[in-house]
């Protein structure tokens, strides 16, 4: 019992020193920072969020460890429960707890009920503003700095599975590592020409996403699509002009040059770097047929560049 009483007066004092409060839309929020500066109007930020989804608190989405956020702060844009009612409170320094309802976003129109989010659910999120820019040229220049570390990063990634599973790549000047085993014709993949095409897409740890070859593949009929068209990712693309006719190999693609800071949920997290084993069918300069979906997206769904 006095062990009991002692935890649940710890827990009192926690709770006291992190004290929500909410916005006029029913956000809760705590802050804690020294900035004496809050953000206005038309600044320039950056910043990191996390957001979770309770009541399990798996990991939705998150910056942290990637590239932050930059937002040019718009009091005419601050929609209602959203962490934008949040900005002003805030200062370079400052970090934010935040939790939103999903039941109140429904009932404002902003989402509706999914795989994602689930009637009385929590989306809680943490931020942090790293930065409150001077000007638009400060706010560039870094914006440029956090890109070239994010290649660098995904680069590293890739270089460290090939040396994992003894592949010897060559490096193209987009990033993209490629593995000829067989170079194929040598009428390549390039810009204008229609590309007949089996593979199989997985992770760096080797999880299968989509594939049209292979034993579990659904759909066994090739990709045909038109180099430079928008048909597949550009490191997709990149990778395939090594290759002709007969041409098999695996292309291993930056986050940057795939899907990158989005993702494509749910098959895709954000920046997932992917790898295709491919095969080369044909290659030709005859227009392709209707557009199939690219390599990881859900069937029936439009493409995307």
């Amino acid at each position: 019992m006095k062990n009991f009483i002692s935890l649940m007066a710890v827990l009192i004092l926690l709770a006291g020193c992190n004290q929500y409060q909410k916005t006029p839309s029913g956000v809760a929020y705590s802050i804690s920072g020294n900035s004496k500066t809050k953000i206005k109007q038309g600044q320039i930020f950056k910043y990191n969020i996390e957001i979770k989804i309770a009541p399990k608190d798996s990991i939705f989405s998150t910056t942290f460890g990637r590239i932050p956020g930059f937002m040019q702060f718009d009091t005419t844009r601050v929609s209602p429960h959203s962490f934008l009612e949040l900005i002003s409170k805030c200062g370079e320094g400052d970090k934010v707890n935040f939790s939103l309802s999903v039941d109140s976003l429904k009932k404002l129109g902003l989402l509706e009920y999914n795989q994602f989010f689930r009637k009385n659910d929590l989306i809680k999120g943490r931020m942090e503003i790293v930065k409150v820019y001077k000007g638009e040229e400060e706010a560039n220049n870094d914006y440029k700095k956090e890109m070239d570390q994010e290649q660098k990063r995904e680069a590293k990634e890739l270089k460290d599975y090939a040396a994992k599973k003894s592949l010897k790549v060559q490096e193209l000047p987009s990033g993209v590592l490629v593995v000829v085993e067989q170079a194929g014709d040598t009428m390549k993949a390039n810009p204008g020409r229609t590309v007949s095409m089996m593979y199989k897409g997985y992770f760096t740890n080797d999880k299968v996403f989509d594939a049209n070859m292979g034993s579990t593949a659904v759909n066994k009929e090739p990709l045909v699509f038109q180099i430079g068209s928008g048909g597949v990712i550009p490191g997709l693309e990149s990778g395939l002009a090594q290759f002709g006719k007969g041409g098999k190999g695996t292309i291993l693609i930056p986050a940057l040059q795939a899907y990158g800071i989005a993702g494509q949920p749910p098959m895709i997290p954000p920046y997932s770097n992917l790898l295709f084993d491919i095969e080369v069918t044909d290659v030709s300069l005859q227009a392709p047929p209707a557009p199939a979906p690219m390599p990881g997206a859900p069937q029936g769904q439009p493409q995307r560049k």
